[in-house]
């Protein structure tokens, strides 16, 4: 049976319901099947892919990833409340003045150029640091080889450093060419050096750890996108996290005339409309008009300007007021929103506002 771990009070009956066991079971699944890594990243920056909360994250820890990355020292820190002994790294910036706090709060950091170390130098007493190397992307990242060993050189040689890792970031994982130009200028600019000598080394997110055999000289992955679902992986048979709903609170019966702002939507012949109190506030951005949604198992279009509160949807007679509404249904409803919207699974998730409650659900309580 399952059961909601968390209770929310739901004055709007607007939420995203976050299947846990779901989740366990794809990070569990996943982490077996890279099992010939040592080091299993689960990326939890974005508040949790917008899955949001701590719970969501202690299943991941749970199911089996042994470090934690974000992107801001804010994610870091609010995970810390809760969660004291897992390792952290922040891959993204974090300013000079708050050093010692990840000192404080053992937060491993990212070392992007030699002029940031040398900014930080000053300030730190065995701060965990991972170099990050651009490879390619052009967005963060020691880009040369004599920059690279500048900063190894003074890591090493410093006292107030524990060099812990090295890493970079693949960027386009489906082009064989692109991805193999990377891993040859990370070799490159890690040549003067025994990358076996580095505790972890990591270089692939979710759909390079998929895609590519694992070199050599890493021991760690990072699992993002995957840990949802929201990639195809083989031998693994992923599940959906993350739904979201919300119900008809009215049904106008328009004989002509027009629906919605700027009259965006015009009715020649009678029609039956739906209105949900969900809207671009929450997330569901005006571009989604025109892609479905399901009532009771049934696509339905939605039509019309979408609302900062409400959106509305053409419906037939099967459709009653106070029926649930499935927003957003499940992994493969998601990549078609993707598609519709001309983006990413990643941001058809991220998107949904903390306007919108989270219901946690767990088989296993």
């Amino acid at each position: 049976m399952t059961i909601q771990k968390e209770t929310v009070r739901l004055y709007r009956n607007t939420y995203v319901e976050i299947n846990l066991s779901n989740l366990r079971h794809n990070v569990s699944s996943l982490v077996k099947k890279y099992s010939d890594y040592r080091y299993h990243f689960g990326v939890v920056k974005a508040d949790c892919y917008g899955h949001s909360g701590i719970l969501p994250i202690k299943t991941i820890v749970d199911a089996g990833c042994n470090y934690l990355a974000v992107a801001t020292l804010d994610e870091a820190l609010a995970i810390r409340k809760s969660i004291k002994d897992i390792p952290i790294l922040c891959l993204g910036f974090v300013d000079v003045r708050y050093i010692t706090t990840c000192i404080e709060k053992n937060i491993t950091l990212t070392i992007n150029s030699l002029d940031y170390l040398n900014s930080i130098t000053d300030n730190t007493n065995r701060l965990k640091v991972h170099i990050k190397i651009n490879t390619g992307m052009n967005r963060l990242g020691v880009a040369r080889k004599t920059e690279f060993n500048n900063v190894y050189n003074l890591l090493k040689k410093s006292s107030n450093f524990l060099l812990e890792g090295v890493y970079t970031h693949i960027y386009n994982p489906t082009s064989i060419t692109d991805t193999a130009g990377q891993y040859k200028k990370f070799e490159e600019i890690t040549e003067d050096i025994n990358l076996k000598e580095i505790p972890i080394v990591h270089t692939g997110a979710s759909e390079a750890t998929e895609l590519y055999p694992k070199k050599d000289y890493t021991n760690g992955c990072r699992l993002g996108i995957s840990m949802y679902g929201l990639i195809s992986c083989n031998d693994v048979d992923l599940k959906s996290t993350f739904s979201l709903y919300s119900e008809v609170i009215q049904i106008n019966e328009v004989e002509s005339g027009i629906v919605g702002y700027n009259g965006a939507y015009k009715v020649n012949s009678k029609e039956r409309i739906a209105v949900v109190p969900i809207g671009y506030a929450d997330g569901i951005i005006r571009k989604n008009t025109g892609r479905e949604v399901y009532i009771n198992n049934k696509a339905y279009k939605i039509v019309g300007n979408i609302c900062m509160d409400m959106l509305f949807v053409k419906v037939d007679e099967a459709v009653n007021v106070l029926d649930k509404v499935e927003i957003i249904k499940d992994i493969n409803h998601i990549k078609k929103i993707a598609e519709h919207l001309d983006t990413i699974t990643y941001e058809v998730i991220c998107s949904i506002s903390k306007r919108v409650p989270r219901v946690y659900v767990d088989e296993r309580c």
